[in-house]
């Protein structure tokens, strides 16, 4: 199955939906700020068993309580609705765990 990247207006329409979400380098991108190392460590693990489950994988980083994301599809070569899907799940995850 060949993935599509998003256009322009996918994007922004996305992030104007999502409001926490921007971009940066082309990629969507937030930062998570959590309550604790733990907690910002939880949140990655459950959101990298998500992500192997759909074969798509964040670009991320972590220090301490912050977790930084960027999200792009190679195969599309940019943004594109497995990004979106990822972001929401993301976003679930993090809800209520957040600093």
């Amino acid at each position: 199955m060949k993935i599509t990247k998003a256009s322009e207006e996918q994007v922004q329409a996305f992030i104007s939906q999502n409001d926490r979400w921007g971009l940066e380098n082309g990629k969507l991108h937030q930062e998570f700020v959590f309550t604790d190392f733990v907690t910002a460590f939880g949140f990655m693990t459950e959101v990298a068993i998500k992500a192997e489950s759909q074969n798509h994988h964040p670009e991320w980083f972590n220090v301490y309580r912050k977790v930084v994301v960027d999200l792009t599809t190679h195969e599309a070569s940019g943004i594109s609705d497995r990004d979106f899907e990822l972001a929401k799940i993301m976003d679930e995850i993090a809800s209520g765990r957040m600093a």
